[in-house]
């Protein structure tokens, strides 16, 4: 007996019983042209009439957030932008040997041998052995034997008005560091530019010279800051520690950026390649810091002493690191009270009319200030009262931290140098 058995002619719809299939939903990309776009370089205004001009000596005049928001809408601040990132323009995609030694004007030559003896200051004012990773006193020294030496410097450059010697040398006395707290940081390297600015602005340094301002002058101001800092233990003044771009300069990033903006193959990566670095360093500004950086800092690996410089290592291109730069310069600098509020106004960069004087206010100049500058006082819960100085921590708290030379410098004395390297602290 057979059985048969009956096949459906058709599968069964099996349709209502699977669930559906739906595109997971992911997190919308950042559009790049989206983001804020990078801040423009203004037009630099041409150099002022200065027919019965009178001349000023350079004081704070910014002393309270009022005053602070008066010159963010100046035309002194726009001034100060147009001069900085007019400087990153001219550099774009150039390296420090494009500009040729026998290119640079008398000027410039002139800038370079002051900045030479400069130099030999600081080898007539050796610091003395102290023992400490604190700054060295003898900086004291090399900062009045600076500003005994600046009229003739100014005489040299062609200036001969003695009101005017007076307020643009201020500017360059002041490109080397507080004597007063023993240290240095971006607020001074900007008054170095503010110091070529005011040659531009009384015509010594026209925009042709741009390019030699960068590539020639900065590197060798820059070569000199490292023997001063190291030389002097200076402190950062400001600093941020590990987090912070640099403990001393900011511009080499802004304008060492620029120079690598569209560059074949160095890529923003590169700064961890130490044969990049060796190669490199001695063409472009950016490579030649970190690598500086490297040297000082008591760990070895950017992303243990300098995380900041590690993140940003990550970014596609030098393009958006460069417009990161001119957004830090904004943001970290200019609208930075505690740096601004040492910021020197004069008749070449003048101030703004109702922002505050040091006499209205009963402050005394900057370089007169007792050790520690702007300090806060206050009583905490526990009824303990607390005197921080703007500048590091005061004695209340705990010590000041020293800065990496300083640690670094110690360390070589006692033959530690290059050896097992500690935990990283500054």
């Amino acid at each position: 007996m057979s059985v048969s058995h009956s096949l459906p002619t058709h599968p069964p719809d099996l349709s209502a019983k699977i669930p559906k299939l739906v595109p997971r939903k992911r997190a919308p990309q950042r559009d790049v042209e989206s983001a804020p776009p990078p801040p423009p370089t203004p037009a630099l205004p041409p150099p002022p009439d200065l027919t019965n001009h009178t001349y000023e000596t350079p004081s704070r005049r910014i002393l309270s957030p009022a005053d602070h928001e008066l010159f963010l809408k100046s035309e002194t601040c726009t001034l100060v932008e147009a001069w900085i990132f007019g400087l990153s323009d001219a550099v774009r995609d150039r390296s420090i040997k494009s500009v040729k030694e026998g290119d640079a004007s008398p000027v410039v030559q002139t800038i370079l041998r002051i900045i030479k003896e400069v130099g030999g200051i600081l080898e007539r004012c050796p610091p003395e052995d102290t023992g400490s990773r604190f700054g060295n006193p003898v900086f004291r020294t090399f900062i009045n034997e600076i500003g005994a030496a600046l009229p003739e410097w100014h005489t040299s450059l062609g200036l001969s008005n003695s009101p005017q010697i007076t307020e643009i040398s201020t500017y360059l006395h002041n490109a080397f560091g507080n004597k007063r707290r023993i240290d240095y940081g971006s607020g001074h390297e900007l008054n170095f530019f503010l110091w070529l600015l005011c040659l531009n602005r009384i015509s010594l340094l026209p925009c042709s010279a741009f390019r030699s301002i960068v590539l020639t002058i900065f590197p060798a101001y820059l070569s000199l800051m490292r023997k001063v800092q190291s030389a002097y233990y200076l402190e950062p003044a400001g600093s941020h520690g590990v987090w912070g771009l640099d403990d001393y300069q900011f511009l080499p990033f802004l304008l060492g950026a620029s120079q690598l903006l569209h560059h074949a193959y160095i890529t923003p990566k590169a700064i961890h390649n130490a044969l990049t670095l060796e190669e490199f360093s001695p063409e472009y500004l950016y490579l030649d810091q970190v690598n500086f950086v490297n040297s000082v800092k008591n760990v070895d690996g950017l992303r243990w002493h300098s995380p900041m410089l590690d993140d940003i290592s990550s970014a596609k291109s030098w393009l958006k690191i460069e417009s990161g730069m001119r957004k830090m310069f904004i943001k970290d600098i200019l609208h930075k009270l505690p740096v601004m509020q040492h910021f020197l106004f004069g008749s070449l960069i003048p101030a703004v009319e109702g922002m505050s004087t040091e006499e209205e206010w009963g402050v005394s100049r900057e370089e007169d200030e007792a050790e520690g500058g702007e300090v806060k006082v206050w009583t905490d819960e526990e009824g303990k009262r607390h005197v921080h100085a703007s500048t590091g921590w005061g004695d209340c708290c705990g010590i000041r931290v020293p800065a990496a030379v300083g640690a670094e410098g110690e360390m070589r004395k006692v033959g530690r140098a290059g050896g097992l390297r500690r935990v990283p602290f500054d």
